[in-house]
């Protein structure tokens, strides 16, 4: 996998101060998408262990919220793939850190609803999340008043409320 930029103070990606990483990759095209550049995933960087320890160093300090991934799109399978190693990591290392994830796919019973964009390690990694912003960019739909997302149709789910419920349970911010 191969990533697109790394932010170590990133207050717009979900709460507080995070550390966001951009992922090369994403087949969805959204029109007018902010991250274009992204959609190929040979563009960037290799995320190699390295890229992972300078990530879990950013991560520690205290004032640090969590970790947002984005991209790109972290849900592609080849994304999920190299990611979960990684989150696995943030999770024995940095516990009471959260967890957010953008995704152009849907979320749906523990799984991504269009099942092209699920694999073997779809579940679990979803399962390592707190929070994922799912749904298409629509430009139609854009509004820049919505907190963490960009168009009205994306929702903000509490992943592990809705995995325990069996239903979508939107996070409140």
């Amino acid at each position: 996998m191969n990533y697109a930029e790394i932010k170590k103070t990133d207050i717009a990606n979900g709460e507080g101060v995070r550390v966001s990483l951009f992922v090369s990759g994403c087949r969805r095209h959204c029109k007018n998408c902010f991250n274009k550049i992204a959609w190929d995933f040979a563009y960037g960087k290799p995320f190699t262990e390295a890229v992972e320890e300078e990530l879990l160093a950013a991560l520690a300090p205290d004032h640090i919220a969590g970790l947002t991934l984005l991209g790109g799109d972290p849900m592609e399978p080849e994304n999920q793939r190299a990611l979960l190693p990684f989150v696995k990591k943030v999770r024995a290392r940095l516990p009471r850190k959260n967890i957010w994830c953008y995704t152009g796919y849907t979320f749906q019973g523990g799984e991504i609803a269009e099942p092209q964009a699920n694999c073997e390690v779809t579940r679990e990694l979803i399962s390592l999340l707190n929070v994922l912003v799912d749904g298409r960019f629509v430009e139609e739909l854009k509004d820049i008043r919505l907190k963490f997302r960009g168009s009205s149709n994306q929702r903000v789910i509490d992943v592990k409320r809705s995995l325990e419920a069996n239903s979508i349970v939107l996070y409140l911010t």
